[in-house]
């Protein structure tokens, strides 16, 4: 829902509440849906998503992120969908694991949640999921083509590196670690291209960064503002 979420966050201030976010989608309809009915799955499915919530920290941090560049809004994006929703992150594995160039369908797509998630869905209700998460992937920039669709190398920024240093912070990853983690790995860059991206991030004031010998410190010190962790 790349197209939505930019239509909205451009929409309404960083200072939005979730009534406000809402009452855009439905009362104003500032996604251009068609009927009531389109406007209420569409606000449904980006609460879903990207929660909307900036009492949420994954929201307010892509908030306080999204205005960077529009360079890095669909890595921004689909590493919160990823974070929010087990059938797109059950996918990150088979795309992060396909060379660049190689095909990925839908049905590829379709049979990893199929594994991940035995006797769950019915054929029908797979072959949908797997469309929707190669159109995400596509969005992000991880695979290219409308028909056939092909691995692609995506474009990563210091706001997408910051925002994954963060999820991995989050769940507990410290030090060098935060480079191994699956949402570093998202961004689809080698290791040194994350180093240098981590000290841009720093230099813009994302993330607080210190990196002596072997010894990697960073922090969050904007982005967890007013978020007391212990």
């Amino acid at each position: 829902m790349m197209s939505e979420l930019r239509l909205l966050l451009k929409a309404c201030p960083s200072s939005a509440t979730l009534q406000d976010y809402r009452a855009a989608v439905i009362e104003n309809n500032v996604l251009l849906k068609k009927t009531a009915s389109t406007r209420q799955e569409s606000f449904r499915r980006l609460r879903e998503l990207y929660a909307l919530n900036t009492d949420v920290i994954l929201f307010r941090a892509l908030r306080d992120l999204w205005d960077d560049n529009e360079q890095a809004q669909p890595l921004l994006a689909l590493l919160c969908a990823a974070a929010r929703d087990p059938l797109l992150r059950a996918t990150a594995d088979l795309i992060l694991a396909t060379p660049v160039g190689d095909t990925i369908t839908p049905h590829v797509i379709s049979d990893a949640i199929a594994e991940t998630f035995p006797d769950r869905y019915s054929k029908i209700i797979l072959a949908n999921i797997g469309r929707h998460a190669a159109s995400s992937w596509q969005q992000s920039g991880h695979l290219q083509g409308r028909l056939h669709k092909v691995r692609s190398r995506a474009e990563s920024s210091p706001a997408a590196i910051a925002y994954a240093l963060l999820f991995g912070y989050l769940c507990g990853a410290r030090g060098e670690g935060l480079f191994q983690t699956v949402w570093a790995q998202l961004l689809d860059a080698s290791v040194h291209s994350l180093y240098e991206l981590a000290v841009s991030a720093a230099q813009r004031g994302y993330i607080d960064y210190r990196h002596s010998g072997s010894v990697i410190e960073i922090s969050f010190r904007h982005l967890l503002r007013d978020f007391p962790l212990s």
